[in-house]
């Protein structure tokens, strides 16, 4: 279970139209209406427009599940489902969010802890573990989110991938794409990759030195 749904902070939003919505829009604020939740009514809100642009700017705004706390309303879990913008200036106008049950199932990115990376053989010899992915999409229940993915890179050695196809996934969740995608590797040194791309590149300076020797033999 994640330890921490983070909070989403918004107001009751009085009267219904265009016209309470452009209000709105002068005070600073963004409306938006939350729906869904079998027999609840349909919510309408406002939101402080500077929050709504930062969380915007932080990234996975429509993948995130929230604590709608609303002030005289119950706290409930959301997530949003649609954010209109203004088509010149790009700034979002009206946001909708969905109210979720515990059972419901939704795609979240969930973070990818590595760990015994410390004794993995290939870090111990000098590689480099790439973290191909740092946080991976999933099918979850909402009452039963995972706080992250463990991925163990006990025994690892250079030149291993690990897929997602090796990764013990948290009770109930799912990926959502079927692709085997890769979530880490390690990698060589630097110093190796070098030694071993000299030592391939030799047998075939070899064979053509060979091959313009026996072509002046010939000549001869």
């Amino acid at each position: 279970m994640a330890g921490q749904i983070p909070d989403f902070h918004a107001t009751v939003r009085t009267g219904t139209g265009k016209g309470a919505a452009r209000q709105a829009r002068r005070e600073g604020l963004v409306p938006g209406i939350v729906y869904g939740g079998g027999e609840l009514d349909p919510l309408p809100i406002n939101i402080p427009f500077n929050m709504l642009l930062k969380k915007l700017k932080d990234g996975r705004f429509l993948s995130t599940l929230y604590n709608l706390k609303v002030e005289g309303q119950e706290d409930v879990r959301v997530i949003c489902r649609n954010v209109q913008r203004d088509v010149v200036k790009d700034l979002p106008t009206h946001v909708d969010f969905l109210r979720l049950k515990r059972t419901s199932r939704i795609n979240l990115f969930i973070p990818v802890e590595f760990i015994n990376e410390e004794i993995a053989p290939g870090v111990k010899k000098g590689g480099v573990v790439v973290h191909v992915r740092p946080e991976v999409e999933l099918d979850v229940v909402a009452g039963d989110i995972p706080e992250k993915i463990i991925v163990d890179l006990a025994g690892r050695d250079i030149g291993d991938v690990i897929h997602i196809s090796d990764v013990d996934l948290p009770e109930g969740a799912k990926v959502t794409v079927e692709r085997d995608f890769v979530i880490a590797n390690i990698s060589a040194p630097s110093g190796l990759r070098a030694t071993d791309d000299e030592e391939d590149e030799t047998p075939e300076t070899e064979v053509i030195n060979e091959a313009d020797k026996e072509e002046a033999d010939a000549e001869e």
